[in-house]
Parts: structure tokens; C-alpha cells; sequence
């Protein structure tokens, strides 16, 4: 006699008619997962790469000279900042309230950072100094091609003032 016919979930076996048993097994529910992170091979620290795009040191310069004046007005900071912004580098909020502050915010823009040693300085550079003994703010000046000038027009050399030459503090520079 046959077997009643009972279709399965997948329906009847077309073949032989019968109940097709292997789909009516039990399974472990799979459970929604992640997926793993594909890993990474090691890479080494990446060189930062000097180039502030569309960024004009013409612009940046030419305003820098425009506004400067004969002797400091305590506003380097501020001064250099309206001037790199002036050539196209938008200077993210919060700023730093210090001219020793801009060194981080300088390299984030894509400023390269030069070093130190046998530097001659360049048009549109700018140095970050620390600040002398007694100070808190530190300096911050733009080479025009002659000259450092921030807030003022200075001397040739990167110190801007007596109290920076007498204990010559570290500084940075950085160039678009």
C-alpha cells in the first residue's frame, strides 16, 4: 500500500513522488555576524607630505605686508593666522589661543615642517617659536622673502625681539 503523499517544505520529490526528508532536518539558525576586519600588512609611519592645496603664498605674503606695522601690537598670532587664511588655508575652530599653539594646526592643514638644521628660509615660510623665559604666548612670523613679519615688520633673522635672542627657544617651521 502507498504512503500518503506529504509534501515537504520544498514541495514533492518530482521524481519518485516522495516526501523529500533532507530538507526537514534540523539546523543550527545562523546568527547575523560582522565580518571581520580584513587585516592590514604593517606599514611604517607615513612622511608627511608638504602642499597646502590651493593655497597662494602670493596672497598670503601680500597680505601679511599690507597690515604689518613698524612695531609690535602683541598680535602675531592673529596677524599670521588672517594671513595664511588670506591665501586660502581655512584655520579650523577652536583656535589655538597661543602663537606657540600653531605648530599641530599648521602640520593638520598640510604644511610641511622643515628642519632646523642649515635652514635657509623661503617665501611663505612660517616659524612657530616657544616662548622666552617669563613669557607665556610664544611668536609666530611669515618670511616674506626678505624679512620675518608678523604684526610688525622685524630683523632678518628668526628671533623677533631681546628676550628671543637672549635665550633662544625652540621653533618650528613650516612650509605650504
Amino acid at each position: 500500500m502507498p504512503s500518503p503523499v506529504r509534501p515537504g517544505p520544498l514541495g514533492v520529490d518530482s521524481n519518485n513522488f516522495q516526501i523529500d526528508f533532507g530538507t526537514l532536518m534540523r539546523v543550527a539558525t545562523p546568527v547575523p555576524t560582522l565580518l571581520p576586519e580584513p587585516l592590514q600588512p604593517a606599514q611604517a609611519t607615513p612622511v608627511p607630505q608638504a602642499g597646502v592645496t590651493g593655497y597662494s603664498v602670493d596672497a598670503a605674503v601680500k597680505h601679511i605686508d599690507s597690515n604689518a606695522h613698524a612695531d609690535s601690537q602683541g598680535k602675531c598670532a592673529r596677524y599670521v593666522r588672517e594671513a595664511i587664511e588670506k591665501g586660502g588655508a581655512k584655520i579650523p575652530m577652536p583656535r589655538p589661543t597661543y602663537a606657540k599653539d600653531y605648530g599641530p594646526v599648521l602640520s593638520k592643514l598640510g604644511f610641511g615642517r622643515i628642519p632646523n638644521g642649515s635652514y635657509t628660509p623661503q617665501r611663505g615660510d612660517i616659524a612657530v617659536i616657544q616662548p622666552p623665559k617669563g613669557s607665556s604666548a610664544g611668536h609666530m612670523q611669515m618670511f616674506n622673502g626678505t624679512i620675518w613679519v608678523s604684526d610688525f615688520r622685524q630683523k632678518a633673522e628668526i628671533y623677533p625681539g631681546a628676550a628671543y635672542r637672549k635665550d633662544k627657544p625652540e621653533y618650528e617651521i613650516f612650509r605650504p
